[in-house]
């Protein structure tokens, strides 16, 4: 509808037509709603943000220690196979490193230095001693005069057994005289030809001969066993005279010191030319085929170990297995000394008194709970550690079993997977808690 109104000047203005005809009326409840619905969201979400803020404040808060979290290492408790080892380090010494003795009393002459490679045979020093020479040609002349002795002795009795064979060959053919003169002397008496005195005469005669033979048979024996006897005693008496001559022999060759292995000369115990006693050491013979590993353990693992025991050594970028091959039975500054024995490839290159890495197995377990060693086994005496949960590190009491070189056997107080504090916790200051910041 069009309405004409006049103006002020009198005209007629024809109006504008509005718009009260195309307005619709709207139902403003929907738009309430989803104003309403985010506000709930926002309060749901600031109260989660708000609940947030306050455990971490709480957390925060109770926490006394605050420490950055890349100055800590942890390490996650597992469970698995644990060995339990000891390490130490090694000094490389000969397992076969004789010492030479003097022989004798007398004057050293060596042949060859400290450093050389010498075979096994091979002269390595020469001692002269003009007593023992002396005593050695004293010995064989008394050993040729026994000689001497014996073959006389041996031809007396050739001589003695030839008598007494004489006396007995005699004493035999006056007998068979005998014997002959009675078998007359009986022929005659039977026929009346002769007395009766010298019948029995004959008889005698016989029966004497008879006594003579049998007497020179056993005087003969007798002599014979004598004869053998003496003989033996001299030859007895020479062949211990000629032990006595070998044994003087031996030891002049011994003045001749040769190396008993192939290997290096170790050290000159004593000077060029020097007049040295009996059985003084003159040197030392180094053997390079055969190398050991002797090491020195705290006397608290003196117990535990055990000959046989499995063994590495490290040398170089490998290792090498071997076995305890010895355990000193005594204490000395509160370590044991022992060896270990190569079990297997023996490493090229090792040299007398190199020093190398060891590591000793002295036990073995299966599915036990371990985690990583660390300073914190010191820093609380083995009961306490700190467990870690999110940003916070709890004291927690703990008990441990073994110890190795790597892992900590854990009895109680942590279970698989727990994640603690290894590094060393001399900063907490024993607090009950500790916040690890980023």
């Amino acid at each position: 509808m069009i309405a004409f109104a006049p103006n002020e000047s009198g005209r007629k203005v024809t109006p504008i037509r509005d718009t009260s005809a195309q307005d619709q009326q709207l139902d403003p409840a929907p738009r309430l709603a989803r104003r309403r619905n985010v506000w709930i969201a926002a309060s749901i979400a600031g109260l989660v943000a708000l609940i947030a803020i306050v455990l971490l404040v709480s957390n925060w808060l109770s926490a006394e220690v605050s420490v950055p979290r890349e100055r800590v290492r942890i390490a996650e408790v597992t469970r698995g196979d644990f060995i339990r080892d000891v390490s130490a380090q090694g000094t490389v010494v000969a397992a076969v490193s004789p010492t030479l003795f003097a022989p004798a009393t007398g004057t050293v002459n060596f042949l060859v230095q400290a450093g050389d490679q010498v075979k096994k045979g091979q002269a390595l020093a020469t001692l002269d001693s003009p007593e023992l020479r002396n005593e050695l040609e004293r010995e064989r002349a008394t050993l040729e005069g026994l000689e001497i002795a014996v073959q006389r002795q041996s031809i007396d009795t050739r001589r003695q057994l030839v008598a007494n064979q004489q006396a007995s060959d005699i004493a035999n053919v006056n007998i068979q005289a005998a014997e002959r003169e009675l078998r007359r002397a009986e022929d005659s008496w039977q026929k009346k030809l002769i007395s009766e005195r010298d019948f029995e005469k004959a008889r005698d005669d016989a029966a004497a001969a008879s006594v003579n033979h049998k007497h020179a048979i056993q005087t003969a024996e007798l002599q014979k066993e004598s004869l053998e006897f003496e003989l033996r005693a001299r030859r007895l008496e020479r062949d211990r005279q000629r032990l006595v001559v070998e044994d003087l022999q031996r030891r002049v060759s011994d003045l001749e010191i040769k190396s008993p292995v192939e290997g290096v000369v170790g050290t000159r115990i004593v000077a060029e030319r020097a007049n040295v006693p009996l059985n003084s050491p003159l040197l030392t013979v180094v053997d390079l085929t055969a190398f050991e590993i002797e090491f020195l353990v705290p006397e608290s693992y003196a117990d535990d170990l055990g000959l046989g025991m499995d063994a590495e050594v490290t040398y170089g970028a490998k290792k090498y297995l071997a076995n305890v091959s010895a355990v000193s039975p005594e204490v000395k500054q509160g370590q044991v000394a022992g060896r270990l024995r190569f079990s297997g490839e023996a490493p090229r290159g090792l040299r007398q008194n190199q020093r190398v890495s060891t590591r000793i197995v002295l036990e073995s377990k299966t599915n036990v709970l371990k985690v990583a060693r660390g300073p914190f086994l010191d820093d609380g005496a083995g009961r306490v550690a700190y467990l870690v949960q999110d940003d916070i590190a709890t004291r927690t009491p703990i008990q441990i079993g073994a110890t190795s070189i790597s892992d900590i056997e854990i009895l109680s107080g942590l279970n698989e997977g727990d994640q603690i504090i290894v590094s060393s916790t001399g900063a907490f200051e024993s607090a009950s808690a500790v916040r690890l910041a980023d």
